[in-house]
């Protein structure tokens, strides 16, 4: 499928009222389709999912158009939305231990790669704490340092396990033994509600 053709798809199903930073809406977005300007409508679509739950169908045109578009990072971005969108959202604040106390040398990745485990408060069959898996985004940057903090998004293995996580509940990550940081909630919502197809 050509991008602009997954551009407009995207496009069709932002909400009329849905508008970026700059004030600028959905109807922007077909100006700079229509001049071909492909990378910034996409980036400009990219803003308007930030203003509210768009169904998994907008993401899935965003990720196969910034793939089309060979933008890497993008693609990622979108493809995570996707997921968030089937799976619900989780956002919080990570404060990583400094490397001394850890093990962790490098940077922590941000584009997703990493899937940590978390103890998010479940209990094993013996009575002690359940590690759940999840990946995680860091927000704005594209690393983050041990010692550094950073607003991060987490996307989990088993999302069902994660429900009853709220705002203030504090996580703990776990890359080995360890504790390799500290995360406390600060924003969950539910899975967006499935609308329109995905063109084929």
């Amino acid at each position: 499928m050509y991008v602009l053709e997954l551009l407009e798809a995207a496009s069709l199903l932002a909400p009329d009222d849905a508008s970026a930073g700059d004030a600028l809406t959905a109807d922007d977005v077909w100006d700079y389709l229509a001049h071909d300007q492909w990378e910034t409508a996409l980036r400009l679509l990219e803003e308007l999912g930030g203003a509210g739950p768009l169904p998994v169908g907008f993401w899935e045109s965003m990720t196969e158009a910034a793939r089309e578009l060979r933008m890497e990072r993008g693609a990622a971005w979108c493809g995570w939305r996707a997921a968030e969108a089937r799976s619900g959202i989780i956002r919080a604040e990570l404060v990583l231990r400094p490397a001394a106390g850890t093990g962790r040398r490098l940077p922590l990745p941000g584009a997703g790669v990493l899937k940590p485990m978390w103890n998010i408060g479940n209990r094993a069959p013996d009575g002690g704490p359940a590690l759940n898996i999840a990946a995680l985004w860091v927000e704005d940057t594209p690393e983050l340092p041990p010692g550094g903090t950073a607003v991060v998004r987490l996307l989990p293995l088993i999302p069902s396990r994660w429900r009853h996580l709220a705002p203030g509940d504090v996580l703990t990550m776990h890359e080995f033994t360890p504790v390799a940081g500290t995360a406390t909630v600060l924003e969950t919502r539910p899975p967006a509600e499935p609308a329109g197809v995905v063109p084929a």
